[in-house]
């Protein structure tokens, strides 16, 4: 169970103080008795183009921290890590949970004096993943195995040792389109924080820091949307378990261009800055089907994004190593255009593109559909480099960090991996948007056509897709069936002399 209090007997109380990275900010990170050191890094923002939005809440939300803290924490501001360590300790010794990246964790291993905890803010430890996979025989790592292991372990959502309702997996019951005629959904609206000293002092430096050219942004940053600290990271919790999550199943997959929340929790972003242990969400979502005030296929579906697909991606960015950024199964390498890249929806004609790519810059965030099926789609459509559009999504969303978005994009969304984490791409034409959201019928396309001036570009671009990597699909029982449709098209030859006119970075 999930506590407030940390607990904590690893030894390492011989150090005075520990050190808390960005995401590390709930109570469960902390070390009793020892002082906190947080440094903020200006050349973490001045080594890429963050969204802006992104950029406020990681400062407000470390600020706050420190708020939080007095006197018990050396908050510095430095230009890096390195001289922010320096000037808050010296050379005296300091401790750090394993940190989120790669990157990150290669550094604190190269400094003289870090010892590194075990990691926190995740259900499985690294051991218990371990044992997992090294059971499954001829290296098959599948999601689904992988969270009914979670379920048992941790007794989530459990009748003794059968599923509660008898299913492990209520997907199917998830698959719901929007209701129609329906601008947004009727439910009511997510939790909102709102602003204080602390968010107008971080605008006021970030602002300046761009007057002064030492850094630059994507995207807007308005009024702050997510939680900052651990009482408003709380109060979004309550406020969904209570008022969203009894439809959030039902339209898990939908999407409509004026709601961009639906049902979904928003959590993501307090979780993955450590405001919020997987442990008392879940636990929050059982509560709720337990006591009857939330249906099982929203609660199982939220616990499956928790406990199971946000477990496994941590696990996976581990269990594969930093090799994994560089495949590119399909040998996908083109550039990201500079409309997608600078967030320009205005550019593009495709309503369900251009819609997702302004709530990226408005908000730095748009649920899991627009993600995959939407914004992956088309860079997968057009083969861009998968490590670009990795890139892409760790810098544009509020929620993006390294060990989330890497398996995702590179294993799932741009299928760069060869079939690793999925048994297929993620590829679809206009179809799909046009049954999960309400956003084909205002669309300059149609699609339903291939071909002709008003084409879906998704439409046509998946037949091309599917075109050029035949020889890989027709080997895939899934996706078999596609190459057959494909080679039975009438207007085949059109479509594919469209495709070879159009620009690979033209906006649709």
């Amino acid at each position: 169970m999930h506590t407030d209090e940390p607990d904590e007997a690893d030894g390492s109380q011989d150090a005075a103080f520990h050190w808390l990275f960005g995401d590390q900010l709930g109570p469960h990170f902390l070390r009793p008795g020892a002082t906190v050191v947080m440094i903020e890094s200006r050349a973490v923002f001045r080594r890429r183009r963050f969204h802006r939005a992104k950029a406020h809440l990681l400062l407000s939300a470390m600020r706050h921290r420190a708020a939080e803290l007095g006197d018990r924490v050396r908050y510095v501001r430095a230009d890096t890590y390195r001289e922010g360590l320096d000037r808050a300790v010296g050379d005296a010794p300091v401790t750090v949970h394993h940190p989120t990246s790669h990157a990150a964790l290669r550094f604190v291993r190269s400094l003289p004096g870090v010892r590194v905890l075990p990691a926190r803010g995740f259900l499985v430890p690294f051991e218990e993943f371990g044992r997992w996979a090294g059971s499954t025989g001829a290296g098959r790592l599948r999601m689904e195995d992988f969270y009914r292991t979670v379920r048992r372990t941790h007794e989530l959502l459990m009748d003794g040792d059968r599923p509660v309702g008898g299913r492990w997996n209520l997907d199917a019951d998830n698959r719901e389109g929007p209701p129609r005629d329906a601008e947004v959904l009727p439910v009511p609206a997510p939790y909102r924080p709102r602003e204080d000293a602390i968010d107008a002092e971080v605008r006021e430096d970030l602002n300046r820091w761009e007057r002064e050219g030492l850094v630059s942004f994507v995207g807007r940053d308005g009024p702050r949307l997510f939680p900052a600290d651990r009482a408003e990271a709380r109060r979004a919790l309550r406020a969904f378990v209570e008022r969203r999550l009894p439809t959030f199943g039902r339209w898990e997959d939908a999407m409509l261009g004026e709601d961009w929340a639906m049902s979904h929790s928003l959590l993501s972003a307090p979780m993955n800055l450590g405001l919020l242990d997987p442990a008392e969400c879940v636990e929050a979502a059982e509560g709720a089907y337990r006591a009857g005030r939330a249906p099982l296929n929203s609660v199982e579906g939220y616990v499956r994004q928790v406990a199971g697909w946000r477990e496994y991606m941590w696990h996976l960015y581990w269990h594969f190593g930093p090799g994994y950024r560089r495949h590119n199964a399909l040998g996908h390498h083109g550039r990201l255009p500079g409309w997608f890249t600078s967030l320009d929806a205005g550019a593009v004609r495709a309503r369900c593109l251009s819609t997702a790519l302004a709530q990226v810059r408005d908000r730095g965030w748009v649920h899991h559909i627009p993600r995959l099926m939407v914004l992956g789609n088309h860079a997968l459509q057009r083969g861009w480099d998968p490590a670009a559009v990795t890139d892409w999504f760790h810098r544009c969303f509020v929620d993006g960090y390294d060990w989330v978005m890497l398996p995702n994009v590179i294993g799932m969304s741009q299928y760069a991996d060869g079939g690793r984490i999925t048994t297929k791409p993620y590829a679809s034409g206009g179809a799909y948007i046009n049954r999960m959201s309400d956003l084909c019928g205002p669309c300059v396309h149609r699609p339903g056509d291939r071909t002709g001036e008003r084409a879906c570009p998704y439409t046509a671009g998946y037949w091309e897709f599917v075109h050029r990597h035949r020889e890989r699909l027709a080997g895939n029982h899934r996706t078999v069936r596609a190459v057959r449709q494909m080679e039975r098209l009438p207007d085949l030859d059109d479509v594919l002399r469209a495709a070879g006119e159009r620009g690979p970075n033209d906006a649709p």
